[in-house]
């Protein structure tokens, strides 16, 4: 089984999972802009890993304009996002994930970073502007916390499953 792990991310935390996960299976990574149609045809298991923006995964773009593609393909979604509650995480799915295209099973929520000082100024402003709106103030103050959840013991899930995936095709990793 031919393996890729495609990303697309904003600050780096994605990358960073992308990486570790790389690493750890043996499996070659792109960006979304380096892989061409014609590569994406050959791999038959594709790990797709997204920062989330603003409610909008940074990948949901290129995943509808390869859709047909990836239907035949055995995919895992791997969302790097701020939020840990799952009514969030569901409405990021259902928003952004073409219906049918990905086994729920096969999505896994990894938890990200926010460090105020490395945001572009655009991204600092609606940050804040998005704070302002929230009712909540635990979450509010939340929203304008530095914080760097991205750690390695947080793919184990991810690898379990595409280690699962790669056995049932009894082909080593990478292949």
């Amino acid at each position: 089984m031919k393996s890729v792990i495609i990303y697309k991310g904003k600050y780096g935390a994605t990358r960073q999972y992308a990486e570790w996960l790389g690493e750890a299976l043996h499996i070659p990574l792109k960006t979304s802009e380096e892989l061409a149609e014609a590569d994406l045809k050959i791999h038959d298991l594709i790990i797709l890993g997204s920062a989330v923006y603003i409610g909008k995964l940074l990948i949901r773009d290129w995943m509808k304009q390869h859709a047909g593609i990836l239907k035949s393909k055995k995919i895992l979604l791997f969302v790097v996002c701020g939020s840990s509650n799952p009514k969030d995480h569901e409405q990021i799915i259902k928003q952004n994930v073409p219906e049918g295209l990905i086994d729920p099973a096969n999505i896994f929520f990894l938890p990200g970073r926010l460090i105020q000082g490395r945001l572009s100024w655009k991204d600092r402003i609606m940050l804040n502007i998005g704070a302002m709106l929230v009712k909540d103030p635990e979450a509010r103050r939340s929203m304008r916390q530095d914080r760097d959840n991205v750690k390695i013991e947080n793919i184990g899930a991810v690898i379990g499953r595409s280690e699962s995936l790669l056995a049932a095709e009894n082909v080593p990793y990478g292949a």
